[in-house]
C-alpha cells in the first residue's frame, strides 16, 4: 500500500519590531530628572583631567539637566586646570553648571569654578590665590659636600634651565618670568570673563593673597554664600526641577574588580597607608616631584 505524504507548505512570518528611538539608552529619562555630581578633590593634575574630562563627557551625553561641582582643591597644574575649564564652558551650552567651594578652592580650583554659571561658597572657604608659581630645587651645595658633579652638553644655553645642580642666571631668570607673567594674564582674563569684572579690578586682589568665602563674595568672585546643599537646590531651580525631590548622581571613577580587590587593607601595607594623613602625604610628594620645573595654579601654605 503506498502513502502520498503531502509536504504542508512553508510559513515565513516576519516580525517587524518597532524600537521607541528613547529606549536605546535605558539611563537617559532617569538622567534628566536627576543633578550630576563631580567632585574635584586636592591637587590637580594629569589623572584629575583624565577623570574629570570621561565625567563631563557622561554628563553630556546622558543629558543631565544640571551639574552641581563641588571643589575642594588648592589648584595644581596649568594645563590641566585650562582644559577642564575649556570642557565645562562647552557643557554650559547643554547643562546648567552650579560650582560649590569647600574648604578649599584656591588658585587653579578658582579657574576652574569660572567654568561654571554660577558659584557658591562657605563663608569660611579659603579662596584666592589667584597667581602663578614656578619653584626648581637647588642642590648645588650638597652635591659638592659628597662629590658628584654633572657634565653637560646641551644644543643652546638655556636647555637646562632649571637645573637643580647649579644656581639660576640672570638671563634665566628674565626668561621664567615671562613665562609666568603669560600665564598670569592667561588667569586673570578667565576671572574677568568668568564673573564679568574688569581685568584691573581683577589685578586689584589677584596678587596671591588667599580671602575667605564672604571677602571673596563682596569681591565678586562667588555669587553667594552657602553649603553643597544650597548649590544643589539652586542648580535644581536653574534646570526647572523639584529642588526638595531631585536627587544627586555623583560621577565617580570606577575601578576594576581587581583593582578594588587589592585596595583592600588585608596586607601590612595597605594599613600602613590608612594611617591618617599618610596617604596624603604621599600624594603629595609624588606631586612635587611630577610637577618640580613646571608652572603653577597652586596655593602653597
Amino acid at each position: 500500500m503506498t502513502t502520498n505524504v503531502h509536504s504542508a507548505p512553508a510559513v515565513v512570518c516576519l516580525l517587524t519590531i518597532v524600537v521607541d528611538p528613547i529606549m536605546i539608552w535605558p539611563f537617559k529619562p532617569r538622567a534628566q530628572k536627576q543633578i550630576a555630581r563631580i567632585e574635584i578633590n586636592g591637587a590637580i593634575a594629569g589623572a584629575t583631567r583624565k577623570r574629570v574630562l570621561e565625567a563631563l563627557k557622561t554628563v553630556e551625553e546622558r543629558r543631565f539637566p544640571a551639574l552641581l561641582l563641588r571643589i575642594d582643591s588648592p589648584g595644581g597644574t596649568v594645563g590641566d586646570s585650562q582644559e577642564i575649564y575649556e570642557a565645562l564652558k562647552r557643557l554650559q551650552a547643554k547643562t546648567k553648571i552650579v560650582a560649590s567651594f569647600g574648604n578649599i578652592s584656591a588658585s587653579g580650583g578658582v579657574y576652574i569654578g569660572m567654568g561654571a554659571e554660577h558659584i557658591v561658597a562657605n563663608p569660611g572657604t579659603i579662596t584666592g590665590s589667584i597667581g602663578v608659581i614656578l619653584r626648581g630645587n637647588n642642590l648645588e651645595r650638597l652635591l659638592e659636600k659628597v662629590g658628584v658633579s654633572f657634565k653637560v652638553v646641551k644644543s643652546g644655553p638655556y636647555k637646562d634651565i632649571l637645573a637643580f645642580d647649579r644656581e639660576i642666571t640672570e638671563p634665566e631668570k628674565t626668561i621664567l618670568q615671562e613665562l609666568i607673567d603669560v600665564s598670569y594674564q592667561q588667569f586673570v582674563q578667565t576671572v574677568a570673563d568668568g564673573r564679568k569684572l574688569a581685568v584691573e579690578t581683577v589685578r586689584s586682589f589677584a596678587d596671591g593673597r588667599v580671602f575667605t568665602g564672604q571677602q571673596a563674595l563682596t569681591l565678586g568672585l562667588v555669587d553667594r554664600l552657602g553649603t553643597e546643599e544650597d548649590a544643589r537646590l539652586w542648580a535644581a531651580e536653574l534646570a526647572g526641577l523639584d529642588p526638595e525631590k531631585t536627587r544627586t548622581f555623583t560621577l565617580e571613577e570606577r575601578k576594576p574588580f581587581l583593582n578594588r580587590l587589592l585596595s583592600r587593607d588585608s596586607s601590612q601595607l595597605g594599613q600602613l597607608t590608612a594611617l591618617p594623613g599618610l596617604a596624603t602625604g604621599i600624594k603629595w610628594l609624588e606631586f612635587e616631584l611630577a610637577t618640580n620645573g613646571l608652572p603653577l595654579w597652586l596655593y602653597r601654605p
